[in-house]
């Protein structure tokens, strides 16, 4: 019998426990590109490992993301990071895009926080900005759950926690993420396109993980950092390095961030 992808999720949570000595998580973060240097402010690391060390995991192949696995204890709370990401376009299909946040709630976690690096499409939001993400477009044209699994996406990203995070930081601003396939670039035309149907933020992530979390009943806090103006709006070519770049330089304002909110959840 075919194993299920909640079963290799709940497999891998199992290794997880016997390698870190925690029963159960409280938070998960999964950590985007130039997100990765806020985990150093969550707390004290107790054990970090490559991902693919545990059953379903893939090593990185994103430069940006380590591809590496953090528990962190904060205080009598107990919390995982995912420093990194597998995406679609990585060619490996749904299962292993969600196989980390199928793995921290199969580990206990009921909050899970998805960061990214995005284009900017709103210029109410410049480069170097975070922003809540409270809705999203998934543009990828894929899901992860198959057959007949009816999941209301009514709330994906929580009222709750997006307040939760203003009461953190009031001028944080929301706005509605566009996830593409990847791993190109959009053009000018497709962020012209985007821009009318209500997109604010353009990235190649985050929405297959915050379909999984709600399927297995776990809450999602989405955070976007502005890295680049999308294709068109400026002018200005597109790099890969210069969105790390980016990251690396609001890593200390987003890392605060980050921690003030996740000490709240």
């Amino acid at each position: 019998m075919t194993r299920t992808p909640q079963a290799a999720a709940a497999e891998a949570a199992t290794e997880l426990r016997s390698r870190t000595g925690v029963d159960a998580y409280d938070v998960a973060l999964v950590m985007g590109s130039g997100w990765a240097p806020a985990a150093d402010l969550l707390g004290d690391s107790t054990h970090e490992f490559p991902a693919a060390d545990l059953p379903g995991f893939l090593p990185p192949g994103v430069a940006g993301h380590s591809g590496t696995v953090r528990s962190i204890s904060d205080g009598d709370r107990h919390i995982l990071a995912f420093l990194g990401r597998t995406h679609l376009y990585e060619g490996h299909g749904t299962d292993a895009v969600v196989h980390g946040v199928r793995t921290a709630v199969a580990a206990g976690a009921r909050t899970v926080v998805l960061t990214n690096a995005a284009g900017g499409i709103n210029p109410a939001y410049p480069v170097g900005s975070a922003v809540l993400i409270a809705d999203h477009i998934n543009m990828t044209a894929q899901s992860p759950l198959t057959g007949a699994t009816f999941v209301d996406l009514s709330d994906t990203y929580s009222g709750e926690l997006r307040a939760l995070a203003r009461s953190v930081a009031p001028e944080l601003p929301e706005g509605v993420y566009a996830a593409m396939p990847g791993p190109h670039f959009e053009t000018p035309a497709e962020i012209r396109m985007l821009r009318s149907m209500g997109a604010d933020l353009v990235g190649m992530s985050t929405a297959l993980e915050a379909i999984a979390v709600r399927e297995a009943g776990a809450r999602v806090l989405g955070l976007s950092l502005v890295t680049n103006v999308a294709a068109g709006l400026e002018g200005a070519d597109l790099d890969h390095e210069k969105v790390l770049t980016t990251g690396r330089d609001a890593a200390g304002t987003v890392g605060r961030l980050l921690t003030d909110i996740v000490a709240k959840l």
